[in-house]
């Protein structure tokens, strides 16, 4: 838990945890999958661990429903510099059939600026041809983002997996809506932002996207449309007092699913305490989490008898609380987001379409 502590752990302690208002409560759920199916692999291994997640992830979904009558979904951060046909074909069917949906993951190193642009117009073009992606209200492709490596602004120490210090404005400019990076921790590339969607501004640094406004009801929509701010959604970080080492030091909780670290109804209680929403409208819950879907060794989570335990669990509870469940892509995320940026207060579900639509072309 102690790595990069320097740059969390402060604003943990000294950050004031909102209160939920009267009213029903409502927990955005998102999973985003840095997924990587080539990771210690050739193209036929990929292709196999591909059809493993299509035998498994309908049937494992099929079984649970959220307040609005989905299933569980899951977004595949695709990374677009190991784009093979072969792989993205299979992934785009598996989407369909489940109501998942897939975005766009970057790995690049010692890069340019012209070099960046390019890659994610490249990456833009080969996921729209096969039905992926989103449009905006005036039918542009947009996307949201995880960047390679944690490294996103050439945060990285040494400029490792990146090479760009300025990557807010050309993101913007190609069509991206949201960053799902954070939290990085324990790597150093963690923010001093932490538990927050915000607004960061472009800036002549390195790392700009450490600090930036937060999202509030009625006063931040404006920000949605500059070409100089990104938005961040972030997943939960804290110490997680539940699990110690050595019985003394808490471990780190930054919301990662792994084949060790499956979900829990313990975990989730500390993934909701953050309180991770728009300010203005304390009852919407946003949390998302991150796991490494491409690899074999995370398989008995995400497509077992854990990650099935877990869903059976969160039905359960959320009916004891009178807490409404939502399973929801990145898109869906950031759309129900800017709903209540706008002041919206029917259902979050009303909204999952609010600005960007699924592309089917």
């Amino acid at each position: 838990m102690l790595r990069a502590a320097d740059k969390w752990l402060i604003p943990y302690l000294s950050r004031k945890i909102p209160s939920l208002a009267p009213g029903p409560v409502h927990l955005m759920l998102c999973v985003c999958d840095h997924f990587e199916p080539l990771h210690d692999t050739d193209l036929a291994g990929a292709e196999s661990r591909l059809r493993v997640w299509q035998d498994s992830f309908p049937a494992l979904t099929a079984a649970f429903r959220d307040a609005d009558g989905h299933p569980p979904k899951h977004t595949f951060f695709y990374p677009v510099e190991q784009y093979h046909e072969e792989l993205v074909g299979p992934l785009s069917d598996l989407c369909a059939a489940t109501g998942s949906e897939v975005e766009i993951h970057l790995h690049h190193h010692n890069d340019t600026v012209e070099g960046f642009r390019e890659s994610l117009e490249t990456g833009k073009a080969v996921l729209r041809r096969h039905g992926l992606l989103a449009e905006d209200p005036l039918g542009r492709t947009v996307y949201g983002f995880i960047h390679g490596n944690w490294a996103l602004n050439n945060s990285a120490p040494g400029g490792k997996g990146c090479g760009v210090d300025r990557e807010i404005p050309i993101l913007r400019a190609t069509g991206c809506y949201a960053d799902f990076t954070m939290p990085s921790a324990p790597h150093p590339t963690q923010t001093r932002t932490i538990n927050s969607l915000y607004y960061a501004a472009d800036a002549p640094r390195r790392k700009a996207h450490d600090s930036g406004t937060p999202v509030a009801v009625g006063q931040t929509a404006r920000l949605r449309q500059s070409p100089d701010h990104l938005l961040l959604v972030q997943g939960p970080l804290a110490p997680d007092w539940r699990r110690r080492k050595w019985g003394l030091i808490p471990k780190l909780e930054n919301g990662d699913l792994t084949g060790a670290n499956p979900p829990s109804l313990q975990r989730l209680l500390t993934w909701t305490a953050q309180r991770i929403q728009v300010q203005g409208q304390p009852n919407w819950i946003f949390v998302k989490l991150h796991t490494h879907g491409g690899i074999p060794r995370n398989y008995g989570t995400l497509l077992g008898e854990k990650m099935r335990a877990f869903h059976e669990a969160l039905g359960r509870f959320c009916q004891d609380s009178n807490l409404s469940l939502h399973y929801v892509t990145a898109r869906e995320l950031v759309n129900i987001l800017h709903a209540a940026e706008d002041g919206l207060t029917n259902p979050p579900g009303d909204h999952r379409n609010h600005l960007y639509r699924r592309s089917h072309a």
